[in-house]
């Protein structure tokens, strides 16, 4: 495809090894995850607005700004899950049409239109259903841990996005403390799947957040994330930490 950087010929990396608690092979991720997302839809929400203790929504429209999204501006939202982050970008670009979403669940999509009116598409990180260099931003939020490895959906961002364009890549990181380790253990891998599998009555939702935090305990680390980045292509890399635990990826496609 046009505008796609070479690819690499280094090992690919995968966001994380496999998980063998919750699958065996790396094939088998893609269809564990159809069906997590799939089936806990209806619960997604207030499960997020537990995790951020509220603050989801004014902290994501902030991430965005930060990250230079401006009103006019075209965006893709990747792996759009309920549509929150769309919402808020559609909040700053001044018109909803601007905003592209997109996301491989069904049970999330119909949950982004039913609640927000978002309409999203169907598509993956790697296999974006966009045309080469037609966004003006690109965002993912909280999903990169979900891809199969980082250089076939990084090279895929580049692809979509103009040039000068910016990336925005939200995700959760495990502190490097060992009280915010601890922490961060206890709140999202003890207490949030209790609490979501308690309070839903539907073990899926258990099962979903003990696998959010094993794959985010078992992420690679940022500079990996950030090496790769830079191998796609990507210029003005860079790593912004809030509260010690949410990172934001920030990059540019060269002019």
């Amino acid at each position: 495809m046009s505008g796609t950087p070479q690819p690499s010929r280094a090992a690919p990396v995968a966001p994380h090894p496999v998980l063998h608690e919750h699958y065996e092979r790396p094939e088998e991720r893609e269809r564990l995850l159809q069906d997590l997302f799939d089936t806990t839809a209806d619960h997604y929400d207030w499960l997020n607005h537990v995790l951020s203790l509220g603050s989801g929504n004014f902290y994501r429209k902030l991430a965005l700004k930060r990250a230079g999204l401006k009103p006019g501006m075209h965006v893709a939202d990747v792996a759009c899950g309920t549509g929150v982050v769309s919402e808020r970008a559609a909040d700053i670009v001044g018109d909803p049409s601007l905003v592209v979403s997109i996301d491989p669940s069904e049970g999330m999509r119909e949950r982004a239109r039913k609640i927000r009116g978002v309409n999203a598409r169907p598509g993956t990180a790697e296999d974006l259903p966009l045309e080469d260099a037609s966004v003006d931003f690109l965002v993912m939020g909280y999903a990169l841990r979900h891809v199969s490895t980082l250089q076939d959906c990084f090279r895929e961002f580049h692809r979509v996005l103009k040039p000068g364009g910016r990336l925005l890549v939200l995700e959760i990181t495990s502190p490097k403390s060992r009280l915010g380790r601890a922490f961060s253990q206890f709140y999202l891998g003890q207490l949030l799947p209790g609490l979501g599998g308690l309070l839903s009555r539907d073990p899926r939702v258990r099962k979903l957040w003990n696998y959010h935090w094993d794959s985010i305990e078992q992420c690679v680390p940022p500079e990996a994330i950030l090496s790769e980045l830079g191998k796609a292509s990507f210029e003005n890399t860079e790593r912004i930490v809030q509260l010690g635990l949410f990172s934001e990826y920030r990059a540019t496609r060269p002019i």
